[in-house]
């Protein structure tokens, strides 16, 4: 009798839960930006030269020879003839889905796209071509995305890179044991390029200058690249085709580099990395100088080494300021003074030099013969622009801003004067 009564009240509890499941479940329509695809074979076929393109979003900007490439966040790169700094020339542009950073050696360009790396032969800029490619070197990235106000759709890897987002309207059935509004973050945020650092030469054949902003950097037939938390080492031993020689992890959120002698110097969110590069394939560990949270790039000259810190939105704290550090001992470096600043960005140093962009507030030059005594010592300011990253070159400065690109000719520092300028396209 015991088991005659389960056996008709098992069924019931099973009904019953059953039951139960289904009312845990329901359909949402809501709103969402979701991915916009472009598949692996368009992707990969899509390098090309084209005569002109608006320029809209300038990113970074890398010189070489008379040559100025000023990258369109996330499109390409445009190339100026800047043989007459006073009238730069229009060359092309290159497209380039998904680049940010850029270097060149022996006439070679090589660029990030998404997730691998291209090589494009630059010896006449006007019909630069792909001549090589290094397949998913880098970490799947996608776009970033402006209406933060919305839900994110989650990524199918499979369907190729995703160029972009769309605001849908989006059905979904929703499980109540989770959170009743779940949020999709995609993987790999392309703000890995908020970022724009490296500037050191080649000890061998032609390299080009970066700014302060760059994760690219050339020594020797290396192509050193950082993301932000790994370091890549590419042999460029063979131009046409680059390889991945080695790669290891990094010590914090990496957002820039700079190459100085055999140490690498990365600006991080929370510190100054300092790494021994004497071997490139195993760079060694030396120590962080640590700051509050910031976004930080990082310039060095000599036994000096200046690092901007800027808070607000991404990058965390309120503080905005000017370190100046004494890197004589690579270990153990010590801050000489802090320096508060607006808004700061990129940096770049020549002699007792030193250029800020200050953001919204502009370009700021110093004079740091004293490390102690930097902000009695601004020698002009250019406060019209919102400037973004500089590249000094002896009398000559680039810089680049939201505006677009602008030449200076600093010899004399009395009279110091504005060369030129290319300007975006607001209408793009």
């Amino acid at each position: 009798m015991k088991y005659r009564h389960l056996r008709i009240i098992f069924p019931f509890f099973v009904l019953l839960a059953l039951a139960m499941g289904c009312e845990d479940k329901y359909t949402e329509q809501y709103q969402s930006l979701e991915p916009v695809y472009m598949d692996y074979k368009s992707f990969r076929e899509s390098v090309k030269t084209l005569s002109s393109q608006a320029m809209a979003r300038p990113g970074k900007i890398y010189t070489i020879g008379h040559y100025i490439l000023i990258n369109e966040l996330m499109k390409g790169i445009h190339v100026y003839d800047n043989a007459i700094p006073s009238a730069p020339v229009y060359k092309c542009f290159i497209n380039i889905p998904g680049n940010v950073d850029m270097a060149v050696k022996d006439n070679i360009l090589y660029a990030d796209s998404y997730l691998d790396l291209v090589a494009i032969d630059l010896s006449q800029p006007d019909q630069a071509h792909e001549v090589g490619r290094l397949k998913e070197v880098f970490p799947y990235s996608v776009p970033a995305y402006d209406q933060s106000a919305y839900r994110i759709g989650s990524v199918d890897r499979t369907k190729g890179v995703v160029i972009g987002w769309e605001l849908k309207m989006v059905k979904k059935e929703i499980d109540t044991n989770q959170p009743i509004y779940p949020i999709y973050y995609a993987e790999g945020f392309s703000s890995k390029m908020d970022a724009l650092s490296s500037n050191a030469g080649s000890s061998g054949g032609t390299a080009g200058v970066g700014g302060s902003m760059a994760r690219f950097g050339i020594t020797g037939n290396s192509l050193l690249a950082v993301d932000n938390y790994c370091y890549y080492n590419i042999n460029l031993s063979v131009p046409t085709a680059p390889r991945l020689e080695s790669q290891c992890g990094l010590n914090g959120v990496v957002e820039t580099m700079f190459l100085y002698g055999k140490n690498m110097f990365l600006g991080t969110t929370t510190g100054m990395l300092i790494y021994d590069l004497t071997d490139l394939n195993k760079p060694v560990y030396l120590t962080t100088f640590w700051h509050v949270t910031g976004c930080d790039p990082v310039v060095v000259q000599n036994d000096r080494a200046y690092v901007t810190i800027r808070g607000g939105n991404s990058c965390g704290s309120l503080i905005n300021r000017l370190d100046v550090l004494d890197v004589t001992s690579l270990t153990k470096p010590t801050l000489f003074k802090s320096y508060n600043m607006d808004n700061p960005y990129g940096l770049g140093v020549s002699d007792d030099l030193l250029f800020v962009c200050d953001g919204t507030s502009g370009l700021k030059i110093y004079n740091v013969a004293d490390p102690l005594t930097v902000d009695s010592h601004l020698i002009a300011k250019f406060p019209d622009i919102k400037a973004y990253d500089v590249i000094p070159m002896g009398k000559t400065l680039l810089m680049i801003g939201s505006d677009g690109l602008y030449q200076y000719d600093y010899s004399d520092l009395t009279q110091i004067k504005l060369i030129s300028s290319i300007k975006v396209n607001r209408a793009s």
